[in-house]
């Protein structure tokens, strides 16, 4: 279904039209409005942080993957990827879905500087623990390798 797009006034093209929400109009064509209306207003909070956090999973997982392989040629140790893995299932997993909880029922304005902000610095966290943690834990591992 295509959005309702506001013309350049800020009236919404089915207000020039003679159309009021909520007349003449059956319940589900009325809570189709209301949904438009609200993810119209809304920033989609969640579904953003949700989509950042399957992105950054995913480039947490390839550089895992090709950090690990290289620390496996210089010190030929067989345990690090099994060790990464756990890590990985038992670490990074339920930290970044603590990130999509936390904005889930988060309904506010695009415009909202605070919100803005705290998305923000969610975001940078996320990616900085995405980019940097295979190479700290890497390097744990391979320190650990030299030690034993």
């Amino acid at each position: 279904m295509a959005r309702a797009m506001p013309l350049m006034d800020g009236r919404a093209p089915h207000a020039e039209a003679g159309f009021a929400p909520g007349a003449e109009t059956s319940p589900e064509i009325r809570n189709e409005i209301g949904n438009l209306a609200q993810s119209e207003g809304t920033g989609a909070w969640g579904k953003r942080m949700s989509d950042n956090v399957a992105y950054a999973l995913l480039v947490y997982t390839g550089l895992q993957i090709f950090v690990t392989i290289h620390a496996l040629r210089e010190t030929g140790s067989s345990f690090l990827p099994m060790l990464a893995l756990v890590v990985l299932v038992a670490a990074i997993i339920p930290l970044c879905r603590r990130f999509e909880r936390r904005w889930e029922d988060v309904c506010a304005d695009d415009r909202d500087a605070v919100v803005h902000a705290m998305y923000r610095r969610d975001q940078l966290v996320l990616w900085g623990l995405a980019g940097g943690l295979p190479f700290l834990l890497t390097g744990l591992f391979k320190g650990f390798v030299a030690v034993t």
